[in-house]
């Protein structure tokens, strides 16, 4: 029976039917949804680690122990785990061992726009890149056999398109894969530098072995078209290229893409007069041809920059403009990013932007939104757990040069706990008089509201330890005086937590604590809490119009509060100078 999937979902679909034991990740857009499908199959353990290098190590363990395991990331997520993804190259598996990379050509929920490819060839690990949710299933099974063959753990890349999009999967039945034995092998699996270099020399054997396979495996397929043009290509640039070119072109179809197959990159551009290599971002294909001398064009006239799509890649050749792909005639208005109506950190962000000697180091997730106008008051934004750790740095900076810049670090609670904790250790340590926010909204809002240790619920829904913030604060060493925990929602009590850490000449924490607006829960229980405004009292300042939120208006000359969207979170009726703002019934 067909069925209508994601990539995502056909990847889990495809580990669970190769008999996957362990799966483990944290959330990042595109990949997140790999783990929420994988958890509705009750014969995997499914969990959400504190970050991506934990992830990995949990699916290692798993492996080591003789069971199939997989873990999934987004693109950046892999730098995080890359210590020990790069050993594990070296130690090998006991269990199949899968690495989903999600790569975000286009940078639409990410920090930058990384190729992954490179990961594989870098630290020697076979890669797979399916084109479409068919071959995601399809290729998911064959990777834990492959990892197994070659003792190693895999690379599986994919992208934004392929992880979101949905085409029709066969699905099929799971095949039950026993755990293999474990049997103590410290030359294997102990990374002494006496070990590594013997396992560093199983590894160049193994490489071999895959350069053959690569060359033999229909996962690298040669499709015969007509005319005179051949094309490279390989994950969703092959569905670009195949909408442009259709079977007016052959193509070199490249689904296990490292070690690439010389030979067979080699015959197919012999029996072609024109070669085009057709991928996204960095011409990690494109160099790999060229490097074995042979002419091809890619590079100069794709873009670097952006993910591909039919109409860029018709543009990129034939010099003109594709018909666009999924048209419709609903003219959609723009929706600039923006925090949420009743988002618990509006409150905060409105109160911090009254100070003009501070400096807002930022984080990755919803509060990341503190930069865009009105609020206009995060600094900078790095990677997870930056804002911490950088808060630090400026500083002390700003204390060598005699400045007197206050640094408030913001940082979500699903953030600090996968990077932040480090980070406030060292400001503690090092006596870095920083402010460290933590705005704790009970769930993991940016990519779909995932469990996080801060919850008290596992992925898998069952009840589980809830890390107290505070606690954990203290244990780090910050002052119990100098930490405060509020409720965003009261300015008051915001206002003087802010101007409390302002003062502190030692390491200050603020802990907001209260319920993301969206979860289900949340806004049932303030359904009817909506605001409205009293046009007989207000004056028109547009003072509440600076907190933000998309639920405020000023259209007609008059100011209003769209019903649809208030959650009642009362920040813009404690904002209001003449009181005309009121909960409805009152």
């Amino acid at each position: 029976m067909k069925k209508l999937m994601t990539g995502n979902e056909a990847i889990a679909r495809g580990a669970w039917e190769a008999g996957l034991h362990v799966a483990a990740a944290y959330p990042g857009t595109p990949s997140t949804e790999i783990l929420e499908n994988l958890a509705a199959y009750k014969e995997v353990y499914s969990e959400w680690a504190t970050n991506e290098k934990v992830a990995l190590e949990v699916a290692a363990g798993a492996s080591m122990g003789g069971a199939r395991a997989l873990c999934a990331m987004k693109h950046v997520g892999l730098n995080v785990a890359a210590d020990p993804l790069f050993t594990l190259a070296y130690t090998g598996v006991g269990g199949g061992l899968v690495v989903v990379t999600a790569d975000d050509p286009g940078l639409f929920s990410s920090q930058n726009e990384q190729d992954n490819r490179f990961y594989a060839s870098h630290a020697k690990l076979p890669m797979m890149e399916p084109s479409d949710s068919q071959e995601c299933l399809d290729f998911a099974k064959e990777a834990f056999e492959l990892s197994e063959r070659f003792d190693t753990p895999l690379l599986f890349r994919v992208s934004t398109r392929i992880c979101h999009s949905k085409t029709l999967v066969v699905e099929g039945e799971r095949r039950e894969v026993a755990v293999r034995p474990y049997s103590k092998d410290c030359a294997k699996y102990v990374m002494a530098p006496a070990n590594a270099k013997k396992r560093k020399g199983a590894m160049t054997e193994r490489i071999a072995a895959m350069k053959e396979f690569s060359e033999e495996t229909p996962l690298n397929r040669v499709e015969r078209g007509g005319g005179d043009i051949g094309i490279i290509t390989s994950g969703v640039s092959y569905c670009h290229a195949r909408e442009v070119f259709g079977d007016g072109a052959s193509y070199l179809k490249l689904g296990f893409s490292w070690p690439l197959p010389e030979k067979k990159i080699r015959a197919f551009a012999a029996s072609v007069k024109t070669l085009y290599v057709i991928e996204e971002n960095e011409p990690y294909l494109e160099d790999f041809v060229k490097s074995l001398g042979i002419t091809c064009t890619g590079r100069e006239k794709l873009p670097w920059i952006d993910e591909l799509t039919p109409e860029r890649v018709q543009r990129a050749f034939f010099g003109e403009e594709g018909e666009p792909s999924g048209r419709t005639e609903i003219n959609v208005p723009p929706r600039p990013p923006v925090l949420c109506a009743g988002c618990t950190h509006r409150g905060f962000f409105y109160e911090l932007g009254k100070y003009g000697d501070v400096v807002v180091t930022g984080d990755i997730g919803c509060y990341t939104l503190g930069t865009v106008p009105p609020l206009s008051v995060t600094d900078s934004v790095v990677c997870m757990g930056a804002s911490v750790s950088m808060g630090v740095g400026f500083s002390k900076a700003a204390e060598r040069a005699g400045r007197g810049e206050k640094v408030f670090a913001v940082i979500g609670d699903s953030t600090f706990f996968h990077s932040g904790i480090t980070g406030l250790i060292d400001a503690i340590v090092n006596k870095a008089p920083i402010v460290v926010n933590i705005l704790d909204n009970r769930i993991t809002a940016m990519t779909g509201h995932q469990e996080n240790p801060g919850t008290g619920r596992t992925l898998m829904g069952e009840p589980t330890h809830q890390v107290d913030l505070r606690a954990l604060c203290a244990a780090c060493g910050v002052k119990e005086e100098n930490i405060r925990t509020i409720d965003p929602y009261d300015l008051t009590a915001t206002r003087e937590a802010i101007r409390a850490g302002h003062d502190a000449a030692e390491p200050f924490v603020i802990i907001t604590t209260r319920p993301c607006a969206l979860i289900k829960e949340v806004m049932k229980r303030r359904a009817n809490m909506k605001c409205r405004v009293d046009e007989d009292k207000c004056v028109k300042c547009k003072l509440c119009l600076k907190a933000g939120c998309p639920a405020l208006n000023f259209r007609g000359g008059r100011v209003y509060i769209d019903r649809a969207t208030c959650n009642g979170c009362a920040v813009c009726m404690q904002i209001c100078p003449k009181k005309a703002i009121l909960r409805e019934g009152e």
